[in-house]
């Protein structure tokens, strides 16, 4: 059984309440066809079940396979220095359609970054070891393709769709 490696700590990107009983986090790649299908499906998750769960997110970028998904992770994680992580993260996979080198200055703009600190975070070695950092926790846990799902420190073997009926079954 693959556990999470290293556990849910300060460095991690969590949204919901500290005290949920459940901490689900996701492994996930932003050009990845499968996460782009599990965004959705996390956000009804996350309002479904409210303060009951935790989620978090630690990139994955399959950079031989996708081309932008490193570049995409480093605008995120840019991003976060400027408190706007989630805004980048949901900004990315709405349009990931239309991924490409210039997209990330454009969603920066809409979401009310600062484009010079934004470019100047996304060559910085801090940016790019926390997305390395991320991957590498990917590798211990186990993680073999994206998205891949741990709750509570346990991987999950299943989709998103599985993972809200094994979610909306435990609430029963």
């Amino acid at each position: 059984m693959s556990t999470l490696k290293p556990e849910v700590g300060s460095n991690d990107h969590v949204t919901g309440a500290a005290s949920a009983a459940i901490t689900i986090v996701e492994f996930g790649d932003y050009q990845c066809p499968h996460c782009a299908h599990a965004y959705p499906i996390i956000k009804e998750i996350e309002q479904t079940f409210g303060n009951q769960i935790r989620f978090v997110f630690r990139h994955f970028p399959l950079q031989e396979a996708h081309e932008f998904a490193f570049q995409a992770a480093l605008a995120a994680e840019a991003a976060s220095l400027q408190n706007k992580f989630w805004e980048m993260h949901d900004a990315i996979y709405d349009n990931q359609y239309r991924l490409s080198e210039d997209l990330f200055q454009e969603l920066a703009e809409t979401i009310g970054l600062d484009i010079e600190q934004l470019e100047k975070d996304i060559q910085s070695e801090a940016v790019k070891q926390k997305v390395e950092d991320d991957f590498e926790s990917g590798v211990r846990s186990g993680v073999n393709g994206t998205p891949s799902f741990y709750v509570n420190e346990t991987k999950f073997d299943g989709g998103p769709e599985d993972l809200f009926e094994m979610l909306k079954e435990s609430a029963e």
